[in-house]
């Protein structure tokens, strides 16, 4: 069981494509590069786990490069047990190692206030080579600090271990110009009726004082259900009542792992502009499915990945308070919601 929140990035002259075909639309497909670079490791676990076990954990643990380095390639290797994996940087100076996986609340770093915490990777296919647009990385610090979070669930009907391994490799930092960044955005309205079809269509203006996509520009856009999820399409208007334009429509839709598109072209969302998004579901149990993290309930998000990098924020809409648009941390209320 995974869902690929994020498929792969892998750039030649800024047209990403993975090892598996990219036909989501929007750029074009090429062979993985080579992984090149000096490695940087570290690992996650291992952790046994028995048949059902689910749990979101925790590690917080120093690189081991000895002077600033700028990360182009990513290479992530997940153990069957795992979910999805996220990866943080994690600059707060109260930031103290962990090694021992411990449980926490997942996604918490990208919603970290003081900002301090950002995430780099979003993974879950169980070997992922990652390569940024030509020009983009990450800077890291010596002995950078580094939050893994680790989502597991034991599907199978024996214990068996979590684990992951995560290697940064190096670029020359000639070569790099842009940091990256990643948008986490979509609806907390979920309803998903038992043994019903559901469908949430619905535009998230981007509030321009808490966060301004004008001045970057997006090169990748994945979507993300739970497993009824059927669909995930995406459009991007300079206002609600504007027209639409499609920027995800993958067809067919995978929601264990999801297309990533890519624009060989990077765009921006014009200030007062957003997201025409729509989700749909296909419930073949009984029981009514509401939002949440676990693999039991259900999400209409989309990863948008973008440079140069803004602070680290989860952007929603939901109609429970009136219609309500959100980018967190920020000033709407909601944000409380969003923790």
């Amino acid at each position: 069981m995974r869902q690929a929140l994020l498929v792969c990035f892998v750039f030649s002259a800024l047209t990403l494509g993975c090892k598996k075909s990219d036909n989501g639309g929007g750029g074009g497909t090429a062979d993985a590069p080579a992984l090149s670079g000096d490695v940087y490791s570290l690992t996650w676990g291992p952790i046994s786990t028995n048949p059902t076990d689910e749990d979101t954990r925790c590690i917080t643990v120093r690189l081991n490069n000895d002077t600033p380095i700028k990360v182009h390639q990513l290479h992530n290797l997940l153990a069957t047990t795992s979910h999805h994996l996220i990866i943080y940087k994690d600059d707060d100076p109260a930031a103290v190692e962990n090694t021992t996986p411990t449980h926490c609340t997942g996604f918490t770093g990208a919603l970290n206030p003081s900002g301090n915490i950002a995430p780099l990777v979003i993974t879950q296919k169980d070997d992922d080579e990652v390569t940024l647009p030509d020009g983009v990385g990450y800077t890291l610090a010596a002995h950078q600090m580094i939050k893994i979070e680790l989502h597991y669930i034991n599907t199978t009907d024996s214990a068996a271990d979590a684990t992951a391994t995560v290697n940064f490799l190096a670029a020359d930092p000639a070569t790099i110009t842009n940091e990256a960044g990643v948008l986490f955005s979509g609806s907390l309205d979920i309803d998903v009726k038992g043994n019903q079809q559901s469908t949430l269509h619905q535009f998230l203006t981007l509030p321009t004082a808490d966060l301004d996509m004008s001045a970057s520009k997006i090169f990748a856009i994945t979507g993300h259900t739970h497993k009824f999820g059927t669909h995930v399409t995406v459009g991007t208007a300079a206002s609600r009542t504007d027209t639409v334009t499609s920027v995800y429509n993958p067809s067919p839709f995978s929601w264990s792992e999801p297309l990533t598109t890519t624009y060989s072209t990077p765009f921006s969302i014009p200030s007062g502009g957003g997201f025409d998004f729509q989700c749909d579901w296909t419930n073949t149990s009984a029981t009514d499915v509401g939002f949440g993290e676990s693999a039991k309930d259900e999400m209409c998000f989309f990863w948008v990945y973008y440079y140069p990098v803004q602070s680290p924020k989860v952007c929603v809409h939901t109609e429970m308070y009136g219609g309500v648009d959100a980018c967190c941390p920020g000033s709407s209320p909601v944000c409380a919601l969003v923790k």
